[in-house]
């Protein structure tokens, strides 16, 4: 972990050089227009994906989500499944969150092993079969900047 401070604005920023984030991902399929991909994060340990979720008038008032314990991702082009580690902020199926109108946010993460480090692009499988499943195909990532955290410009 690296600190750098810009001495002209106060910034602090943490650069982790063994952590890659990708953002502003791009994807050749999404299941639905209202589930995103807001992050994706991996390091020697872990592979961190955050989703956003925005419930539509499509489904009422009585919309939900719920997670596959069996979901995977794999680098496009390879059959080598690195499996669902742990959901946190979404159940496993066939447990139901509730969202209680349209427009209301779920933020949820999945964890999985570590990606090889030369992954350019990543398929996320919740399961492969008809229905409304978190599948994601061929999601880019292409940019090998380490995160930048800023903590504010007041450091007093």
């Amino acid at each position: 972990m690296e600190i750098k401070i810009d001495e002209k604005t106060k910034e602090v920023t943490l650069i982790d050089i063994d952590t890659y984030v990708f953002k502003n991902l791009v994807s050749e399929h999404s299941p639905e227009e209202n589930v995103g991909l807001e992050s994706i994060s991996f390091d020697d340990e872990i592979t961190r994906i955050d989703f956003v979720y925005v419930a539509t008038q499509k489904f009422g008032n009585g919309s939900w989500v719920q997670i596959e314990r069996n979901s995977f991702i794999r680098p496009v082009g390879s059959d080598v499944k690195y499996k669902l580690i742990k959901a946190i902020n979404i159940p496993y199926a066939p447990s139901k969150h509730f969202l209680k109108c349209a427009g209301q946010v779920l933020r949820y993460t999945l964890l999985f092993p570590a990606l090889p480090k030369n992954t350019k692009e990543i398929d996320i499988i919740e399961k492969l079969a008809p229905g409304y499943y978190f599948n994601f195909f061929r999601v880019q990532l292409n940019n090998k900047k380490p995160l930048l955290v800023s903590f504010g410009n007041d450091l007093n």
